[in-house]
């Protein structure tokens, strides 16, 4: 199995860009790393990456290894995959992706029972609220949470999210409650902005009696970090636009109120998305079906304790 560690280490380093990030990404230390990628340098009688003290690039014979490289793993990963389904013990690494919202409150908490039931499947999870190359950057899935992309690649959705405006009752008795997307325009509220390159959140769709209808709100403050949001509503900043799931023990609490419920924000889907041929691995079906039940269920039930306290209160 050496040549083939030695092979998954070269493709985290050029997927990575980076030595020391493989070495932490493959739990290893940096030193192992270069051992590894060396030995294959060895095996192949080509270098492979030219290494400075601040950078390491591949060469040419590295740019042409690579995909070759991807084949061997990928065709000895299938053959492994093929055996465990037989004797229904999967194993290996599952590396996911998901946006820091959806990674940190519904993702990660689920990981640990995974793995428990299945100790020999290791996840490693990345979060970003950037759109990633999934093949590129090496990912088995990659979590999505908004509308669905069109994409060569399989998508299995996993549950319609509804979205809410939401602010702090001090900032509403300061600036008013707006009823409509078009108060939000009218009455100039500020508007709190999930900003990121790529990202379309200046505009807000809500539905209307005329259908889904997008508002191009403002405001001062903007992040790429929904929990930044959050905590600037709860400071009485403005309006967020958030999942209900980010939102509904404050809502509940009455930190936050709902706004805008005369119009409120579509639902987004939350979703997986992943090459075709990584669903015949028994180990991605697996992690799938055990995330994808437990968060259809965690949202419906969130959901449900929302209305029964909003029906308490009326």
């Amino acid at each position: 199995m050496s040549y083939i560690n030695n092979v998954r280490m070269f493709v985290r380093v050029y997927e990575l860009g980076s030595m020391s990030a493989a070495a932490r990404d493959m739990n290893v230390s940096p030193a192992v790393a270069s051992s590894r990628i060396g030995e294959l340098e060895k095996h192949l009688g080509i270098r492979l990456y030219n290494r400075t003290t601040r950078s390491i690039q591949p060469t040419e014979q590295g740019s042409i290894f690579y995909p070759g490289a991807l084949k061997i793993l990928e065709a000895m990963d299938e053959a492994e995959a093929a055996v465990h389904e037989v004797t229904n013990t999967p194993r290996g690494s599952i590396y996911v992706s998901a946006p820091l919202g959806v990674g940190r409150r519904l993702i990660a908490p689920l990981i640990p029972a995974f793995h428990e039931a299945y100790p020999e499947v290791h996840v490693r999870l990345r979060l970003s609220d950037r759109t990633l190359d999934i093949t590129g950057e090496g990912l088995d899935l990659a979590f999505i949470l908004g509308q669905l992309p069109n994409s060569e690649m399989r998508l299995k959705n996993i549950a319609d999210c509804r979205r809410v405006l939401c602010a702090s009752p001090s900032y509403l008795a300061a600036r008013g409650t707006p009823e409509t997307g078009q108060d939000l325009l009218k009455q100039k509220h500020a508007c709190l902005l999930l900003q990121f390159p790529g990202s379309s959140e200046s505009r807000w769709t809500m539905t209307t009696e005329n259908g889904a209808q997008s508002f191009d709100v403002t405001g001062p403050y903007a992040s790429d970090d929904g929990d930044v949001l959050v905590n600037w509503a709860l400071d009485h900043r403005g309006i967020v636009n958030a999942p209900l799931f980010d939102v509904v023990d404050h809502l509940i609490a009455g930190r936050l109120v709902a706004v805008c419920q005369q119009t409120p924000p579509v639902d987004v889907h939350l979703a997986s998305l992943f090459p075709h041929k990584r669903y015949q691995d028994p180990k991605i079906r697996l992690f799938l079906e055990f995330i994808g039940e437990r968060l259809k269920a965690y949202l419906d039930e969130r959901s449900e304790l929302l209305a029964l306290s909003l029906k308490d209160r009326s």
